[in-house]
């Protein structure tokens, strides 16, 4: 490996039987893990040892810095992300920064992101050509973020949904039903997962309608369906078109 390195590390949900192989392995070789405080709890163990350093939620820009002046001292310096680092996560912020510190080489690290890990609970609502769109309105305007759910309705996507609510949002997600509602049926097949892949996941399916009652929080990811989305055995399925022969009994009686 080498110096002056400074990997964006994807670790999915959190749980290290959830991450990567090759995440494990830059983990592991790294002089410094750099992340949200949540995040460095979530690691197990085996990093303990490790120097960490963390900043709280809305400093990521100290914390790029931070990590990017690690790096330049000549360490090697992972930044852990939840998910996917470049979904969401500090990946472009990172590039941007890297002007100012030449001499550090970055490089990206995949996660498992929530659409994906949430879409695995629910059964296959991603199955088909599909949209992921943040709610958080801190960094997007809430007008653009109201363009983006009309145009992905319209156009029959399925959805994948960050950030439903917050503390100081906690009606987001029924206005982002308003809108959708607008555009698709009552009855459309919907869905959620809160806290996916740790301790007290809990996953529901529902239609647009019920989903605008629903209580959710900053851990939830929530899931739209399109045209060809069915609630099929308390799963929900996206179809891909398929399709399906009916089966033929082709035993003989003697």
């Amino acid at each position: 490996m080498t110096q002056n390195k400074l990997f964006v590390v994807g670790m999915g949900p959190g749980r290290e039987d959830q991450m990567t192989g090759e995440a494990l392995r830059i983990l592991e070789q790294c002089d410094v893990i750099v992340g949200y405080t949540v995040y460095l709890k979530l690691l197990s163990e085996r990093f303990r040892e490790k120097k960490q350093l963390s900043t709280p939620m809305r400093q990521e820009q100290e914390r790029c810095r931070m990590a990017l002046e690690e790096a330049q001292k000549g360490q090697n310096v992972a930044m852990i992300c939840s998910g996917d680092a470049g979904i969401y996560g500090m990946a472009s912020l990172l590039y941007e920064m890297r002007k100012d510190y030449p001499d550090v080489a970055l490089e990206v690290i995949p996660g498992v992101t929530a659409a994906s890990s949430g879409a695995a609970v629910l059964g296959a609502p991603l199955n088909h050509d599909f949209c992921v769109i943040s709610l958080s309105d801190l960094l997007t305007p809430w007008p653009l973020i109201e363009r983006r759910l009309r145009m992905a309705a319209r156009g029959d996507f399925a959805m994948a949904i960050y950030n439903p609510a917050s503390r100081k949002r906690p009606d987001h997600l029924r206005h982002a039903c308003d809108i959708l509602l607008q555009e698709l049926e009552e009855s459309c097949p919907c869905g959620y997962v809160e806290k996916i892949g740790r301790e007290g996941t809990r996953s529901k399916t529902c239609t647009l309608r019920e989903l605008r009652e629903e209580k959710v929080s900053m851990f939830t990811t929530v899931f739209i369906g399109n045209s060809q989305t069915e609630i099929l055995n308390g799963k929900l399925i996206t179809k891909r078109g398929y399709p399906i022969e009916t089966t033929t009994d082709f035993r003989r009686d003697y």
